[in-house]
């Protein structure tokens, strides 16, 4: 009898502990979705606005004025309010540029399925080089005589070497990026292509080219997802989203799925849950400790945003991406600083820094970033008159009003708070 109550008892905790497990595995998958982004940042800011926050004060009459500013300027950049979506090809069009169009009509790809691959190649590999880069770096794009900087100089850099060849491992067809290609890229090489030197330095160098490695890692153990209809490459995916349309329709949801699934491996190693990496998820100390995960704070930022970027792709491979409200906002420092300098958010403190990405202020100010760009969209939508999805909001918008501000309120146009960029969250 007492062996057969240890051997009950021994059952029973390896029950419960399987249970434990699989709980902690659905938190783990629930944090990679847009909806936990959009629940967890809630929960962030419902502290701010009730006063519990020790680092940020909400001011709710600040949003109209932010409002007004938004749509003015969307109006005047947009006068038909035709808006595009916030998706690295904007950057690509600097200086009204249609730099892609003409690579296309040089290379005169045989299909759309050809040409939607390479631009999905494109897309990823820029994407996940976007993260700040500083003040003072800056691009030169010889062609054109073109000088940028942050974003804009971001995507012209990564735009010259995939137009030079530099991610492909194919010599016949150099307008791709691969595995082979991705892996082999050296340190020279990458600073060549970013003109990153002693007096043009940029912040994360080492960070982003070991995404590009991670990234080569990651598409050669996925093949279900990177390489159907050809070798493991990025672009691979608009293959793989395609497979999985209904009718030719897609959910941005479901582009959000996919990348996080396919791209999770490639980024540095933070937190973790059920043995799986979180990518850009933050630990918030104040948050009420409801269980395994309940203290993260998912961001997803930059897949996010790589994920608006493959829509256009998608539609030149024939797919229609529906439900693109599902998508959060962007948890980034122009479309914060927007609301810091705006005036609906002020630290209770002198935010004296560099900041951590980890630290609680800065989990905090993106977790209010996602907040209250949700909050601003329908006042925008009113102004406007138009109902415009939160991408074209943002790219209409309200990524340059806070750069617009920044610009007006401190000398170097940086963000209101200070933060440490590694390269791979910015």
């Amino acid at each position: 009898m007492a062996r057969c109550a240890i051997q009950n008892r021994s059952k029973a905790a390896t029950l419960t502990a399987d249970a434990a497990a699989t709980d902690d595995l659905r938190r783990a998958q629930h944090l990679m979705t847009a909806t936990a982004v959009r629940e967890q940042c809630a929960r962030v800011f419902a502290r701010i606005e009730s006063g519990e926050s020790p680092h940020f004060a909400f001011h709710p009459q600040a949003l109209a004025p932010i409002a007004d500013r938004v749509a003015t300027l969307t109006r005047e950049r947009f006068p038909d309010l035709e808006v595009p979506l916030h998706a690295r090809w904007r950057h690509f069009e600097t200086g009204g540029i249609d730099r892609f169009g003409a690579l296309a009509a040089a290379r005169n790809w045989t299909s759309e399925a050809e040409a939607a691959r390479a631009m999905g190649d494109l897309a990823i590999v820029s994407v996940l080089l976007d993260a700040g880069a500083g003040p003072t770096w800056r691009f030169t794009e010889h062609a054109t005589g073109t000088v940028a900087g942050r974003s804009e100089g971001l995507a012209l850099a990564a735009f010259s070497m995939f137009a030079s060849g530099a991610f492909s491992a194919v010599p016949a067809d150099p307008l791709r990026a691969d595995a082979d290609g991705l892996q082999s890229l050296t340190a020279k090489e990458f600073e060549a292509g970013f003109q990153i030197g002693a007096d043009n330095p940029i912040a994360g160098a080492d960070g982003r080219r070991a995404l590009l490695g991670g990234l080569a890692d990651a598409i050669r153990t996925a093949p279900d997802l990177f390489a159907l209809e050809d070798g493991p490459r990025p672009g691979g995916l608009i293959d793989s989203l395609a497979a999985d349309a209904t009718d030719n329709a897609l959910p941005a949801s479901a582009i959000l799925a996919a990348v996080l699934e396919g791209l999770s491996p490639i980024w540095p190693s933070r937190l973790t849950l059920a043995g799986q990496p979180m990518g850009d998820v933050w630990l918030h100390p104040d948050l009420p400790d409801t269980g395994p995960g309940g203290r993260y704070v998912p961001f997803h930022k930059l897949s996010t945003w790589l994920s608006l970027s493959l829509i256009e792709p998608l539609a030149v491979r024939g797919i229609t991406v529906t439900d693109l409200d599902a998508l959060p906002g962007l948890a980034e420092y122009r479309n914060g600083g927007l609301f810091v300098d705006g005036g609906a958010l002020t630290p209770r403190e002198p935010t004296a820094g560099p900041h951590t990405v980890d630290s609680p202020l800065i989990v905090e100010w993106r977790a209010a970033t996602v907040a209250l760009l949700s909050r601003l969209a329908p006042m925008v939508r009113e102004r406007l008159g138009a109902d415009l999805p939160l991408a074209a909001i943002l790219e209409g918008g309200t990524w340059l009003a806070g750069r617009q501000l920044a610009a007006e309120t401190r000398a170097d146009g940086g963000p209101p708070i200070a933060i440490i960029s590694d390269g791979t969250v910015f």
